[in-house]
């Protein structure tokens, strides 16, 4: 009988396999300014693409790609497509090496090239090991560039006001910077723009009531009031992840749950509304009558590095 190898083990073989060949090309301190090359060590890897969920599905950009184990593991072991970028050809020309050594080269390429200069537009999911500085340096951009949605994940570093949508810390044996091999992991999801005075109409009792929405945002941070029969009140649990918002407000004694998905200036979604042990559902549709720019727009790269201070 032929002993298949358990799922677990499985993984944890293919992990020891890539960290045997990405180990052969210990690379000097990388030539990008204040960022030099460390390597991530292949656990840490792993546990960042599991945070982002990487799939089949997937396209990921590496900024400091180094030996290329992040896009490469992606490519290799999750069916991910990607390219990492990286101003040390040494480390370029390592980095392909690798992905054609596991056979992975036609989903997985590096070039020498400034991350600055770098279209990260194409990315679901991105991928960075970088000095604070150098995060809030590209923050402003990547909020503009990337696509609602797409994930960003860090290794140690935040991006200042931006905080995480989820952060954890672990074991990072062999880690050669910091403080008792310990790794920070940061994860963020691209927030759409929600900002602007939102118009809609229901009938929760029967009767048409119309009902208008002022949003704020900073980051994916949102705060509201909203408007409806002459009265106001404060949305609680906002929340927006990507396109999807969702927050709740009472309602002249109901309580009204939204939840939708923003789409250029509309909101398609549903609103559950309880009033008395009983509820029903209906489905929402919201327009956009203003745009507002997000508090974050008004933050430029000089500012954003004051952050650090």
């Amino acid at each position: 009988m032929q002993r298949r190898t358990a799922p677990g083990a499985a993984k944890l073989l293919a992990s020891a396999l890539l960290i045997g060949c990405l180990a052969t090309g210990r690379a000097a301190a990388q030539d990008w300014g204040d960022t030099p090359y460390v390597q991530t060590p292949q656990n840490v890897v792993d546990t960042m693409l599991d945070i982002a969920k990487v799939g089949p599905g997937d396209y990921v950009i590496d900024l400091g790609s180094g030996d290329g184990r992040m896009v490469i593991t992606a490519a290799k072991q999750r069916g991910a497509r990607g390219f990492g970028v990286d101003l040390d050809r040494k480390l370029v020309a390592l980095a392909n090496r690798n992905a054609a050594r596991l056979g992975v080269a036609d989903r997985a390429v590096f070039y020498q090239q400034d991350l600055h200069a770098t279209d990260v537009s194409a990315a679901s999911v991105m991928t960075i090991y970088l000095l604070p500085e150098v995060n809030l340096m590209i923050r402003t951009r990547l909020l503009a560039t990337l696509r609602p949605g797409t994930r960003i994940v860090s290794h140690d570093y935040g991006m200042g006001q931006w905080l995480p949508d989820y952060q954890t810390e672990l074991a990072a044996p062999g880690k050669t910077v910091g403080i008792g091999q310990r790794s920070k992991i940061l994860y963020w999801v691209v927030p759409g723009r929600a900002a602007g005075r939102w118009l809609w109409r229901l009938a929760p009792d029967g009767k048409p009531a119309d009902f208008e929405l002022a949003l704020q945002q900073n980051f994916q941070a949102i705060e509201g009031t909203l408007k409806s029969g002459g009265r106001s009140a404060r949305i609680d649990q906002p929340r927006l992840s990507g396109e999807q918002i969702s927050f709740t407000v009472q309602v002249n004694g109901a309580t009204h749950d939204y939840t939708g998905r923003i789409v250029n200036h509309a909101i398609d979604g549903k609103v559950r509304i309880a009033r008395d042990g009983k509820s029903r559902e209906l489905p929402w549709s919201a327009a956009r009558v203003e745009i507002w720019d997000p508090r974050h727009a008004a933050l430029n790269t000089e500012q954003a590095l004051k952050e650090i201070q």
